[in-house]
């Protein structure tokens, strides 16, 4: 199309405009384009290998980079804009070019975007082409990073790959008054992906009672009615799932406000264009939904509607009404939306697997023939009006690039063991893939292999170093050590605790030297011994640990992270009250055995946050055994009513803070809702304390926050608080989240700030 003559101010001049950031897969060239036409600028855009490059040409073009950064589309992100001038061409239009071979090194590979209101009104409108189409999809919405095969983002390196435009949806896509210009997601009833079934028949499956297996963007999820207790139990049952609560999708935040109590950020999470489960309160005044899905927790993880096929299914289980407003208005149906797996395993992408591994699950399935080149799970927040905290790191979040303070050598590194992630670094951009999971099992371990293959295959970025924990035992640690020697790569391990607080600074791109607060389950220490409450000074790629908490026994080792009576009865011990264990905790059959071993053998340490969490809760009788990860220590939260206890139960001395003092009085406490109340308003005031006087004695000002204890509401917002008026920087993960997901990005971070020689 020929640009538009205007009035001659200026001479005409060209210019080489080089953009990074959010810019592909967002709509972002088609926007180029319509500014260069608003400003009768000729040239052209394309992707090429330094992220987006464009050449502009005309006589007022400072007018058109303004426009080009002042109406960014709606996904796009610009994280820089550098211009010079190149020799004028006289050229007569502008136009979107061919993309230029090779991954963009600036470039950010796009991540999945919810479906846009446009396209939800289109979806439901009887006179529009794409009405009830399932895969309908715009520049400003669809699957991304999901669909994505390799770099540069064109439809050719995408599964869209497969299906060839139909007449409409090619002039749709080379109009550039259209919302669908360049979309690469675009398709529509005659050109598109279909469904292996109708929508009606997988509604009515689910009205009786049955579980569905549905094939989405990122993966398979098994659904089931919410409001049915034998669905839901024989979901749990057929899953192997016991006890872990389950997540439930609602059409809208009013109908979320039913089940929920959902505040200001809630409400911002659950409508985002990343569409999260988003953990909040229970709205205990309005039951209805399975007490099964989250036992005594006293939260709920909810979610609204992502894809087209969602939406459908709303709609046909309402009776397929013919007017928009059942859009907006509040119903009562509720499904459980959990990743189809055996527990364990990792997300299934196609239905062969799924017709192998789910069969004994799913009643019925509804699947689609798009590939799903690259496995994304539902991303997990908790969200306060002031924040929210990232607890699962996947779907609409991920593989957004975390950029660094500096450029740096390519860095893989590999994670930990538990809610494992990978990160590939390339340039001053960290990629940090979706959640892979715990390395419990063959098939983890595969993904785990696989996912990093796909980074750097997506990337086309071989790695310079290799990265990873310190414990010999992970498998992350293995697949690293077998990487480097293959390779004949530097190998950088990197201590679990000071990976955390890395992964803070790198988000925040600071360097040091810092305080750093890490609070966790377990992390092997540079002495050897489980670290799990620590302080350490960090300054680059150097750290010193300059406090820690107050030992804790651990009665039986590993099993006490699973048994938190075990670590009640190990603080009985120490207060010369064993004799109370037998009996306390009749319940255990090994409890008579372990009092009597406690007085005579020896038990390993531990200065975990997390175990003086699970001795709190065995000691009130809140949870003797844990069905899942981290239980204990959300039902002590969930028992806290009203106002803290801000006691002064603990000792500090020397930088070791020890909760002894407190854990006697908790011996004692027949409340546990008091305890739980006492238990978290001592811990603040304690962690305060602690943190002040090391920042004193290390004459540093700025603290990082980080580990999985800090997914715990209080110490997440509160914590912070009380440091920032006493005068702290607090910095803690926004975009990551503060648990051992975050460990791959400390480690790259890490092995980036180690110089050559010791690397």
């Amino acid at each position: 199309m020929r640009a538009e003559a205007t009035p001659q101010e200026h001479p005409a001049e060209r210019r080489a405009i080089r953009v990074r950031g959010l810019v592909q897969g967002v709509g972002f060239r088609p926007h180029v384009y319509r500014c260069a036409q608003a400003c009768a600028v000729s040239g052209f855009v394309c992707n090429d290998t330094q992220g987006v490059l464009i050449e502009a040409e005309g006589h007022d073009l400072d007018a058109f980079v303004e426009l080009l950064q002042c109406e960014l589309p709606p996904l796009a992100r610009l994280d820089s804009l550098l211009q010079q001038p190149v020799p004028a061409r006289g050229d007569n239009d502008f136009h979107i070019a061919p993309s230029r071979g090779g991954a963009a090194r600036g470039a950010a590979i796009p991540a999945d975007a919810a479906i846009c209101d446009d396209c939800l009104q289109e979806l439901f409108d009887p006179g529009d082409r794409r009405f009830l189409h399932p895969f309908i999809a715009c520049c400003n919405c669809g699957p991304r990073y999901t669909m994505t095969r390799a770099l540069p983002y064109d439809r050719g390196h995408t599964a869209m790959a497969d299906f060839d435009f139909c007449p409409a949806c090619a002039s749709d896509y080379t109009d550039p008054g259209n919302r669908r210009f360049h979309a690469e997601p675009l398709a529509c009833h005659d050109c598109g992906p279909q469904l292996s079934n109708s929508v009606e028949a997988v509604a009515r499956a689910l009205a009786a009672g049955q579980i569905v297996a549905i094939k989405g963007v990122g993966g398979y999820h098994l659904a089931c009615d919410a409001r049915n207790d034998a669905a839901v139990q024989q979901l749990r049952s057929r899953k192997q799932r016991d006890g872990k609560p389950f997540a439930v999708m609602v059409l809208n935040t009013r109908c979320a406000a039913r089940y929920s109590e959902l505040d200001e950020g809630a409400v911002r999470a659950l409508r985002s264009p990343e569409r999260p489960v988003t953990v909040a309160p229970v709205n205990t005044g309005k039951p209805g939904l399975s007490a099964e899905l989250s036992r005594d927790l006293g939260t709920l993880g909810i979610m609204l509607p992502y894809t087209a096929v969602h939406y459908l299914l709303f709609h046909a289980l309402l009776g397929c009404p013919d007017t928009s407003r059942w859009l907006r208005e509040a119903n009562d149906i509720a499904l459980v939306m959990t990743s189809a797996n055996i527990s364990g395993e990792p997300l299934i992408t196609d239905a062969v697997t799924a017709a192998a591994r789910l069969g004994g699950i799913a009643d019925c399935f509804l699947h689609h023939n798009r590939d799903i080149p690259a496995r994304a799970d539902d991303s997990v927040v908790r969200a306060s009006a002031r924040q929210y905290t990232v607890i699962r790191r996947a779907r609409g979040f991920a593989p957004h690039a975390i950029k660094l303070h500096s450029d740096g050598p390519a860095v893989l590194a590999l994670g930990a063991h538990l809610k494992t992630t990978v990160t590939l670094t390339r340039g001053n951009r960290a990629h940090i893939s979706p959640h892979v999971g715990d390395l419990d099992t063959a098939e983890a371990i595969a993904l785990h292999r696989e996912t990093a293959n796909a980074l750097e295959q997506m990337l086309q970025t071989a790695p310079q170093r290799v990265a990873c924990d310190m414990a010999d035992d992970f498998a992350s640690t293995r697949l690293a050590t077998q990487l480097s020697e293959q390779r004949n790569l530097p190998l950088l391990r990197v201590q679990h605790h000071h990976a955390h607080v890395a992964a803070v600074l790198a988000e925040h791109r600071v360097t040091g030297p810092v305080l750093g607060m890490a609070l966790d389950g377990h992390g092997q220490g540079l002495d050897g011994a489980a670290w799990g409450g620590e302080l350490l000074r960090v300054d680059g790629a150097e750290m010193q640990r300059v406090g820690h908490l107050s030992a804790l026994s651990l009665p039986g080792g590993d099993r006490a992270a699973r048994e938190p009576w075990r670590m009640a009865a190990g603080i009985l011990h120490r207060l010369d009250r064993s004799d109370e264990i037998a009996d306390r905790f009749r319940d255990q059959p090994l409890a008579a055995a372990l009092g009597q071993w406690l007085r005579t053998g020896e038990t390993g340490d531990t200065t975990s946050a997390g175990r003086l969490f699970d001795a709190a809760a065995g000691l009130l009788g809140i949870c003797p055994v844990s069905r899942f990860e981290g239980e204990a220590p959300m039902l002590l939260e969930g028992l806290v009513r009203g106002e803290l206890t801000d006691g002064d139960h603990y000792q500090l001395l020397d930088g070791i803070l020890d909760f002894t003092p407190l854990l006697t009085r908790l011996a004692d406490c027949a409340d546990p809702t008091r305890g739980a109340r006492e238990f978290h308003g001592t811990l603040l005031r304690g962690l305060t304390d602690w943190a002040l006087d090391a920042a004193a004695r290390q004459r540093v000002d700025t603290i990082a926050l980080c580990g999985g204890c800090f997914i715990n509401h209080y110490l997440a917002t509160e914590l912070p608080l009380r440091l920032q008026a006493a005068g702290l920087t607090v910095l803690q993960a926004v975009a990551m989240p503060p648990n051992d997901g975050a460990i791959s990005l400390g480690q790259a971070w890490v092995a980036c700030h180690h110089d050559t020689a010791r690397a």
